[in-house]
């Protein structure tokens, strides 16, 4: 039996059907579990004698809107984190779906993984998930007066503000985007003039 293997059957055993989901592609597995489940499997996960994910390695949100080109159909965000257990030597993916689309809420890890910390706020300026239990949510990348939510696949390319500075005024101020959207078609570079090169 394969490490990966056995640690699927590890989580099958141990989760039970709180274990939504398990998928194993390209030599991973990723376990999905619903968001009412997440903090109890989350624990679960860290002190199981058999299981022992000691570290979050990483935790970030997704827009599942334009996945599958616009054909899947089911909650837009999701927040996947990524777990180390250094005894057992097992990397696990364990993805939450916000029931809400419109205020998507999944519970904190900050109390059983420290690491959580600027991971969930970091999903929370660009996503726009909120993680219930956390200390400090706020925007840790974008500006304090920044609107929206940038990796949001709706989100404008050139955002909604700009900012410059004003010499009349001797501060910077905030506008709307004056970028006219544009099209950018190449030049094509033909074959038999390609890098100076006759044929």
């Amino acid at each position: 039996m394969s490490t990966l293997e056995k640690l699927k059957t590890t989580l099958q055993n141990v989760l039970g059907p709180r274990a939504e989901q398990l998928v194993e592609a390209l030599d991973e597995l990723t376990l999905t579990v619903k968001a009412s489940d997440y903090l109890e499997v989350a624990r679960t996960l860290r002190d199981h004698p058999e299981l022992k994910f000691e570290q979050l390695m990483d935790l970030a949100g997704l827009d599942y809107s334009a996945y599958g080109d616009g054909a899947y159909d089911g909650p837009r965000y999701a927040a996947v984190s990524h777990l180390l257990s250094l005894t057992h030597n097992w990397r696990l993916r364990v993805r939450v779906f916000a029931p809400e689309d419109d205020l998507p809420v999944v519970a904190s890890l900050i109390d059983l993984w420290s690491s959580a910390d600027w991971f969930e706020r970091e999903a929370f300026d660009l996503v726009g998930i909120v993680f219930e239990g956390h200390p400090d949510l706020r925007r840790i990348l974008t500006d304090y007066g920044f609107i929206g939510h940038p990796f949001r696949k709706d989100f404008p390319t050139s955002g909604y503000v700009e900012m410059r500075y004003d010499p009349e005024q001797k501060r910077v101020i905030y506008q709307p985007v004056t970028i006219e959207p544009r099209e950018i078609t190449p030049r094509i570079i033909r074959e038999e003039h390609y890098a100076g090169l006759k044929h």
